[in-house]
């Protein structure tokens, strides 16, 4: 999206009329935070947003997101030319969705693709930069652990030059929806959200994710996986974390999910607002 003029608020409006145009797609990895997002959104949820579990880490959270982005593309393009009937695309939906490891909740791109991803969940928040029980919105996605040892230290698949570890949030929405929680009162941080295959639990390992990416706020394992899917498409896309653990030392004690999933709720009834005003 190429927003060039006008002012900051101007942008905003504008972006926002076009994600509020199209569905949105919401990919979490399991159940407990598909249905706190869902009692956040409300039951008007259906009519714009489609939520999905589609399992844990980045393999699982990618091939989930592209599966149900696949099928939105093929089912908008199938009823723009008259091959299918609605409901029979709503029925196909519903097959589709029932083999996968979490149902779609609403009636699917019906009428145009979706326009806009977010990977959301609960995860570990860096001291200092989220603290348990807040929320983050992040700038970008990072695959923290995507690269190769080395004798000299870790080289990620940047330096390695295969490719890119990174997939930039749209910065536009992700602003917006920082503002927006914050006027509601709700704790939010920006950053970076890394991605991993193992959740940390030293503090060594979490010292060595800072210096892999020095702006890390919120740690999770399917944001980039997300996030390159919806890359693929050529979709903007969003990560959010609600912040259950400090990322270090593994405390199952200090453990807060259910004041993450809370978070989560909240931040997604006013994401609803966001995306819908």
């Amino acid at each position: 999206m190429n927003i060039t003029k006008g002012t900051f608020s101007d942008k905003i409006s504008s972006a926002a009329g076009l994600w509020a145009s199209s569905r949105i797609l919401i990919v979490t990895a399991v159940d407990a935070e598909k249905d706190a997002i869902l009692r956040g959104l409300g039951d008007d949820a259906a009519t714009q947003f489609d939520v999905i579990a589609a399992g844990v880490g980045p393999a699982s959270a990618a091939a989930g997101t592209a599966a149900a982005l696949a099928f939105a593309s093929a089912a908008a393009r199938e009823l723009a030319h008259g091959t299918a009937a609605p409901e029979e695309l709503d029925a196909a939906q519903g097959t589709a969705a029932s083999s996968g490891p979490g149902p779609v909740a609403g009636t699917g791109a019906r009428s145009s693709a979706y326009g806009l991803v977010i990977s959301a969940g609960i995860g570990g928040g860096f001291p200092g930069r989220a603290d348990v029980g807040s929320l983050v919105v992040a700038d970008a996605m990072v695959a923290a652990d995507l690269g190769s040892q080395t004798p000299d230290g870790f080289l990620s698949v940047d330096e390695l030059g295969f490719g890119s570890s990174r997939v930039a949030a749209d910065a536009v929405l992700a602003a917006r929806l920082r503002h927006e929680l914050q006027r509601a009162g709700l704790a939010v941080s920006g950053g970076t959200a890394v991605t991993v295959s193992t959740a940390t639990g030293t503090a060594q390992t979490a010292a060595e994710l800072l210096r892999r990416v020095p702006d890390a706020a919120a740690e999770g394992m399917e944001g980039f996986g997300v996030a390159t899917a919806a890359q693929q498409f050529g979709l903007p896309v969003l990560e959010l974390r609600g912040i259950s653990n400090a990322v270090g030392p593994r405390d199952r004690d200090a453990w807060r999910i259910k004041d993450a999933l809370d978070a989560l709720q909240a931040a997604s009834s006013i994401l609803r607002e966001v995306i819908t005003s």
